[in-house]
């Protein structure tokens, strides 16, 4: 049995972003685990964890997709993800695997589709910091840019980080098959 303890925030947000660099560092530093997705969309919170795991893990980023916010525009700084690249790491502008298509169904025709109700039992259930780490870990793997094994994934609730799991991940096709394995840091369940 192998014992790990939980970091519990007091609250979602990105002033928690230097805290879950710091148990993500830890974490890699224990477990010798080789790689961190994580989810950035201006390149910030992506240039932060870059900086921190220089030489301890392989960083893929994951975008928003392009005209998530307006019709073809991309919200990552260009600079920031050119000198991301030329680091070595992967830099990822995909669709969104729990809302994608279905979200414009829902938006044009009104209900909810079962990919919006799955994403929203993962936000109201567990935060949102969580269902993004979910999401970024199967868009990394649909892209093929991480191996279907053990990674670490880390989100947040709007901004910066707030959340990190380990999580084996599944393509889209198979989402069912994705397991989170541990949990590292987190912000306390209740009103958010």
């Amino acid at each position: 049995m192998r014992k790990e303890q939980i970091i519990y925030l007091e609250r979602p947000g990105p002033q928690n972003t230097e805290d879950v660099i710091d148990a993500v560092t830890a974490y890699i530093a224990r477990s010798g685990l080789e790689r961190v997705v994580v989810a950035s969309t201006t390149g910030s919170t992506a240039t932060k964890f870059a900086k921190a795991l220089e030489n301890k893990a392989k960083l893929i980023v994951v975008t928003h997709h392009t005209g998530f916010s307006q019709e073809g525009a991309q919200r990552f700084d260009v600079e920031k993800r050119k000198k991301l690249e030329l680091q070595g790491i992967t830099v990822l502008t995909q669709s969104h695997v729990l809302s994608g298509i279905e979200r414009s169904i829902s938006g044009k025709f009104g209900g909810v589709s079962r990919v919006e109700t799955i994403a929203e039992a993962l936000r109201s259930l567990l935060g949102h910091g969580l269902k993004v780490c979910v999401e970024i870990a199967i868009m990394a793997a649909d892209a093929g840019a991480i191996p279907i094994a053990d990674i670490v994934a880390v989100g947040g609730t709007g901004s910066g980080s707030d959340t990190a799991v380990v999580i084996r991940p599944a393509h889209m096709n198979n989402f069912f098959d994705a397991r989170i394995r541990e949990i590292i840091v987190m912000p306390r369940g209740g009103d958010a």
